[in-house]
C-alpha cells in the first residue's frame, strides 16, 4: 500500500515539474510575456524577443509540450497563444513571486532606471479620472496587433517606431502617458524619453493591459480609437 502511495505521488509530483521545467528558460518566460499581450506568430515573437526563428520555435516547443501555449497553422505560418487565462496569471504571479522575494529584481530594475528622466509611474485611478476628463492622452506604444487584442478604453495606438513622425498628431497643452506591456518593457521607457526631448510633459505608466485588467479595469479590444 505504502509504495503505491509513494508511486502516486511521484507521478503527480512529475507533472507539476512539467511546468517548472518549461519555463526554467528566460527566454521561454518572455514569450509567455508576449503571448500575454494577445496571439502572435513566431515571425512575431522571434523579433520582439530578439530571437531566432529556429530558437523561438524550440522554446515554443517546450511551453506547447507543457500544455502553457496552443498553436494554429495558416498558410505558411503559425499564431501561437496562451492556452488560457490562467497562464496569463501564473506568469502575473510568478513575476510577483520574485519581485518579493528576490531583492536582484529591484536592484536591477532602480540602476536601469536611475539615470533616465520622466519615468514616474501613473496612479491608476488619477489616470482613469484624467482620462474621463480629457485632460490627458494615453498612448499605447506597442505594436498594432498587441492594441488590438486589448487596450486602455481611450489610449491611442502608436507604436514606438511610428511616434517621431507621428509627433504633429499630440497635444502640447495636456500631459501625455505611455504605456507598454507591463512594469519590464522598455517600449513606453523610449516613448517618454522621445517625447520628453521634444518638449512634451510626457509619463510612464508601469502596469500594463494585462495588470490592468487583472485589477478589474475595463479593457477594449478593436481598432484604433
Amino acid at each position: 500500500m505504502a509504495s503505491r502511495n509513494r508511486r502516486f505521488k511521484t507521478a503527480i509530483y512529475e507533472q507539476f515539474a512539467r511546468i517548472g521545467k518549461a519555463i526554467s528558460n528566460p527566454s521561454r518566460l518572455e514569450l509567455l510575456d508576449l503571448l500575454c499581450q494577445g496571439p502572435r506568430t513566431v515571425e512575431a515573437l522571434a523579433r520582439e524577443a530578439g530571437l531566432g526563428l529556429a530558437n523561438t520555435s524550440q522554446h515554443l516547443k517546450a511551453l506547447r509540450e507543457a500544455r502553457l501555449v496552443e498553436a494554429e497553422k495558416s498558410g505558411l505560418f503559425v499564431t501561437y497563444r496562451l492556452a488560457g487565462g490562467q497562464v496569463c496569471e501564473f506568469f502575473r504571479a510568478l513575476r510577483s513571486l520574485a519581485e518579493t522575494h528576490l531583492a536582484e529584481v529591484g536592484e536591477i530594475t532602480r540602476r536601469f532606471l536611475e539615470a533616465r528622466q520622466g519615468l514616474q509611474p501613473v496612479d491608476r485611478g488619477q489616470l482613469m479620472a484624467k482620462v474621463r476628463e480629457g485632460a490627458v492622452t494615453v498612448l499605447d506604444v506597442r505594436p498594432p496587433e498587441e492594441y488590438r487584442a486589448g487596450h486602455l478604453p481611450g489610449a491611442l495606438s502608436v507604436p514606438l517606431k511610428e511616434l517621431e513622425r507621428r509627433l504633429a498628431e499630440l497635444p502640447h497643452d495636456r500631459e501625455i502617458v505611455a504605456y507598454c506591456r507591463g512594469p519590464y518593457c522598455v517600449l513606453a521607457v523610449e516613448a517618454v524619453e522621445i517625447l520628453r526631448a521634444r518638449g512634451f510633459e510626457a509619463f510612464r505608466m508601469e502596469e500594463g493591459v494585462a495588470d490592468w485588467q487583472a485589477k478589474g479595469f475595463p479593457v477594449a479590444v478593436g481598432e484604433e480609437a
